[in-house]
C-alpha cells in the first residue's frame, strides 16, 4: 500500500496547541478520523480540542469518515464562541 502526506493547518484555539508545520505520513485510504487519532498520539494534550473542531479540504467542510487517497492538506477549525 503506498503512503501519502497530510499537511495539518489548525485555526482558532487548536492552533495553539499544534505544531504550525504538521505533516503526517499515513496509508492512501486513510480516512480523516485515521489521522486525527494519529495527531492525538502525538500531541495527546490537544484530544478533547480536536474532538470538537470541524474538518475542512480546500473549501469544503469534511466528514472525519472521508478517505484521503493523495496527498492533502487538512484543515481543523476550532469553535467559535461569542455573541
Amino acid at each position: 500500500m503506498s503512503n501519502i502526506l497530510v499537511k495539518i493547518e489548525a485555526f482558532g484555539a487548536i492552533e495553539r496547541q499544534l505544531p504550525s508545520d504538521l505533516i503526517l505520513q499515513c496509508d492512501a485510504s486513510s480516512c480523516i478520523a485515521d489521522v486525527l487519532a494519529q495527531v492525538e498520539l502525538l500531541y495527546p494534550h490537544a484530544q478533547k480540542m480536536l474532538e470538537r473542531c470541524a474538518c475542512a479540504i480546500g473549501e469544503d467542510i469534511v466528514s472525519r469518515q472521508m478517505l484521503l487517497n493523495h496527498d492533502s492538506t487538512l484543515v481543523m477549525l476550532s469553535p467559535v464562541a461569542g455573541g
